[in-house]
């Protein structure tokens, strides 16, 4: 399933869109024991899930067009969002100052920085260094403590596009990570989730990214320094991941840091993110007003 959360009428709503017609099926609607949130619809667990399959195969009449709603974060506010840092080996040399690394490296980013397709990027007026990442996300399904890597992909619900918008000036000061990451509006997540049916080699996946119609990113998670089984169990050795957990995978090479000269995001830019399988998570760029 492709699973959107959508505003139709001034309410939010969950749905899963019906191919290859490209509509969107409300799923409470047509049937109220599906919860009509993304994050509720995964904590519901297997039953709730294998309904929403049979609803799709039916011909339910609360249909949506895609064109005629405003999609937002299909995970409008998470539970932990986790992201990988140094995971392509092309990242990895582009960075004068990284090293190969030993371990999985990970920083957080908070829910309040969540914004969906087509929200803009609100860009902090003090700031020159606002960089973009595409990343692969991988969300929970199943609550993971200690799982050893062969049995982690049983625990996954699907995958979507995390792009890890960082404000470099203030990540690089005294490794304020934490702070550089996390300003409002600096976590676009979408356009979906896509099931693990649906995708089922998170590990060939082609990730790109535009800027203002330019080629910035070109990458695969063929390039992944430590795999998502790897990241995940490693993760569950140190905290449970719970259903509605977002994980990110890591950015190819081609950020703006790193360029040259160094390219960074502006006020009126539009930054666009390609997943092969998942589809584009798109948003401008707006200058933040400030009273």
């Amino acid at each position: 399933m492709r699973l959107y959360t959508f505003t139709a009428e001034g309410q939010q709503h969950l749905g899963a869109e019906k191919s290859p017609s490209g509509e969107l099926i409300h799923l409470h609607a047509v049937d109220p024991a599906i919860p009509d949130s993304l994050l509720e619809f995964i904590r519901a667990g297997q039953e709730v899930h294998r309904l929403a399959r049979q609803v799709m195969t039916a011909s339910p009449s609360s249909v949506y067009q895609l064109a005629d709603v405003t999609l937002a974060a299909p995970l409008p506010r998470p539970g932990k969002i986790l992201c990988s840092g140094i995971n392509y080996r092309s990242h990895q040399l582009e960075n004068p100052q990284a090293v190969m690394p030993d371990e999985p490296f990970f920083f957080a980013k908070m829910p309040s920085a969540v914004i969906g397709t087509g929200s803009p990027i609100l860009h902090p007026p003090f700031a020159g260094q606002v960089d973009y990442e595409i990343e692969l996300a991988a969300v929970i399904g199943r609550s993971m403590t200690f799982v050893a890597e062969p049995e982690v992909m049983s625990h996954l619900f699907g995958y979507t596009i995390l792009n890890d918008v960082s404000c470099r000036e203030v990540q690089m000061k005294a490794q304020q990570i934490t702070l550089g990451k996390n300003f409002d509006t600096f976590c676009p997540i979408g356009p979906c989730v896509v099931t693990t049916d649906e995708l089922t080699d998170p590990g060939r996946v082609r990730l790109r990214t535009y800027l203002n119609g330019e080629l910035m990113q070109d990458g695969s998670t063929a390039d992944w320094i430590f795999n998502l089984p790897r990241l995940l169990s490693f993760l569950s050795r140190v905290m449970t991941l719970e259903p509605g957990d977002v994980v990110s995978t890591g950015t190819p090479a081609g950020v703006g840091l790193f360029r040259h000269p160094p390219r960074f995001l502006q006020p009126g830019d539009r930054i666009r993110l390609e997943a092969d399988g998942i589809g584009i998570l798109e948003n401008t760029v707006r200058a933040r007003v400030v009273a």
